[in-house]
């Protein structure tokens, strides 16, 4: 299914949250990073098996001060794209598979500019044959499966977003350096926006389940659906326009494992934390809402989805 989620109208329980306390407002959700050990953070309580998010928002500002959209898996398989709070003008987007870390050469900067100031809308794209990174409808990156020299990621993933002090002084040095920090938490606080976020399962069903430790998608097994069963339901991306290449740049210290940092994590890797399931007897909306079977939230839904149908079958 794909949900989309207006964060303007406040929380949704598809989300939890972690490391912080995000807020809410007339913009959206802010997660802000005042004082050392903050990281706030949401989680999607459920995984999907190849498909497509988009955020609309604002990067924070701040050296040292990261912004993070992540796709991470159970096996440490993970899709990312980061703003770093001193340059206003790109994005980094890197991946990672099963959290392969001897060599670094993945990571890429790619053109995001005004970031800071403006609303923009990122997409990840991903599927079995090729990632691709949109910045307000410009493709800036795509990788190939092949192209990926056996670190494609390929297992279920959970959504990720928020922010964090990659420039705390208590961040290994490498780890200060590539946020370009350190941070000066007296210049805050520092908040990244999510105004809102489409994400569409490019599978079907009610769970994933690893059938072997292979690794390969291949393996993942959907009770109930089918793995790539939704795949040509998303609609199209309007593609603007394609950047130039970029170039790998990236710091051999780049940390993986998404969002890290918080009072509880501080040093760790707070993304190896999973959440979840959806309860048996309880659906998500297509707004992100998580409620019973048969509850008045769920048939209100329904019934708006009847007359959506009923209006396009006229």
């Amino acid at each position: 299914m794909t949900i989309k989620v207006d964060f303007t109208q406040g929380a949704v329980n598809s989300f939890v949250a972690s490391g912080g306390t995000p807020t809410y407002g007339k913009d959206g959700v802010s997660f802000t990073v005042a004082r050392r050990g903050d990281a706030p953070q949401l989680t999607s309580v459920f995984y999907i098996m190849f498909g497509r998010v988009e955020v609309t928002m604002k990067a924070a500002p701040g050296a040292g001060i990261v912004s993070s959209l992540v796709l991470l898996s159970d096996a440490l398989d993970e899709i990312d794209m980061e703003w770093l709070g001193s340059d206003s003008s790109e994005v980094q987007t890197n991946y990672f598979s099963k959290g392969q870390t001897t060599t670094y050469n993945r990571g890429q900067f790619n053109p995001a500019p005004n970031n800071q100031g403006q609303f923009i809308t990122y997409i990840m794209d991903w599927t079995a044959d090729r990632i691709v990174w949109y910045v307000g409808g410009t493709v800036v990156r795509t990788l190939r499966f092949d192209e990926a020299a056996g670190q494609y990621p390929q297992t279920p993933m959970q959504v990720k977003f928020g922010a964090w002090a990659g420039g705390d002084p208590s961040n290994p040095p490498g780890t200060v350096e590539w946020a370009r920090g350190p941070t000066d938490y007296s210049k805050g606080p520092f908040s990244m926006v999510v105004r809102s976020a489409v994400v569409t399962d490019y599978s079907t069903g009610k769970k994933y389940t690893y059938g072997d430790t292979s690794g390969s998608w291949q393996s993942i097994r959907s009770d109930g659906g089918k793995i790539n069963g939704n795949i040509g339901n998303a609609g199209a991306v309007t593609v603007t326009a394609s950047a130039a290449a970029a170039t790998n740049s990236l710091s051999p210290t780049i940390p993986p494992g998404g969002i890290i940092g918080g009072s509880s994590t501080q040093g760790g890797n707070a993304a190896t934390r999973t959440v979840g399931p959806i309860p048996d007897g309880w659906v998500m909306t297509s707004e992100g809402k998580i409620v019973p079977v048969g509850s008045s939230t769920n048939q209100h839904h329904n019934a708006r989805r009847a007359r959506s149908r009923d209006r396009l079958a006229k």
